[in-house]
């Protein structure tokens, strides 16, 4: 953290020491990033329903909760951790942490508490595989992410996507007590999208990014390189996106379905590529970055109502 920065973030924190109501519960729920964890709890939840094996709802309720949990511990160390980033980005700077509303030492308390007891808790009641790859997946996103990739490379999104990408092979596990080629078939889907879809938000948010020093792909190398890197991840995600109809796992509905949504995330894709200028370049991305989240979405939620519609 740079010293400015720290002094600032000194300053707010001897401030909200000096008024101990001003944080409040939703500044301890934001913590939690739960936009996020409810991206992870969905993604969770497909990977325990399409497992073959049955798991009692009690159990299987107690595993969801502790991943939900668990990812929220991810995003409270991350933000202990990126206090000095989110204090510089316009998007992120009415944070509990940077805004003063959250001392930093007891966001990082409140993630350890939450890590901890999430990963005893869905060991000791759902199985400890399913606990592993939880535990797994807080270090990576706190630790290898957080702490390491996002500050010193701008591979940082896609090595670190692996983070977002294990929730449904932990439902799996959870369900199985076993990992399989289905289940990294969903691990490698949301670990192929993550690129283009970060990549697509930090063309709209560079300068945002180059403020804070964070060395995304499109500050270090360029947006046009960005742009050729995000056709890239698309062209290996489309195939990806299909691959569990191919392997039957996943019956005609999602065929069908994947097919044409990743002929449209390869239009948009495309788009960004050939609009490089001006308010058409914004456009865009921003329509990439908001029709990536409807294809993952999309996806996900047919692989969900397929058993349930036979």
């Amino acid at each position: 953290m740079s010293l400015v920065n720290d002094s600032v973030l000194a300053k707010r924190t001897v401030r909200a020491a000096e008024r101990p109501d001003l944080a409040e519960v939703r500044d301890y729920f934001e913590l939690l990033k739960p936009r996020v964890m409810s991206l992870v709890v969905f993604t969770a939840l497909v990977g325990l329903v399409r497992a073959p094996a049955e798991l009692h709802p009690v159990l299987g309720f107690t595993a969801l909760l502790c991943i939900a949990v668990g990812a929220g511990a991810s995003g409270a160390l991350n933000m202990w951790w990126d206090a000095d980033i989110d204090a510089r980005m316009s998007r992120t700077a009415s944070r509990p942490i940077p805004a003063g509303r959250v001392e930093p030492g007891e966001a990082l308390s409140f993630g350890l508490v939450l890590a901890a007891g999430s990963v005893l808790l869905l060991g000791l009641f759902v199985g400890w595989l399913a606990a592993a790859l939880l535990a797994f997946t807080i270090f990576f996103y706190a630790v290898i992410y957080s702490m390491w990739l996002k500050r010193w490379t701008p591979q940082n999104i896609v090595i670190g996507g692996a983070a977002g990408a294990f929730p449904p092979m932990i439902g799996w596990a959870a369900a199985t007590g076993s990992i399989s080629l289905e289940s990294v078939l969903l691990f490698l889907i949301i670990f192929f999208w993550t690129p283009p879809h970060f990549w697509a938000l930090a063309l709209l948010k560079k300068d945002d990014y180059a403020r804070a020093g964070v060395p995304m792909l499109p500050v270090v190398a360029g947006d046009d390189e960005t742009r050729r890197q995000i056709v890239l991840y698309s062209l290996i995600l489309v195939p990806l996106g299909v691959a569990p109809a191919f392997f039957g796992y996943a019956g005609t509905a999602y065929g069908v379905a994947s097919a044409l949504l990743g002929g449209a995330f390869l239009l948009s894709a495309f788009d960004v590529w050939c609009r490089r200028e001006g308010a058409a370049a914004v456009a865009a991305a921003r329509r990439l970055f908001g029709f990536s989240i409807l294809y993952l979405f999309l996806l996900f939620a047919i692989l969900l109502a397929e058993p349930l519609i036979g």
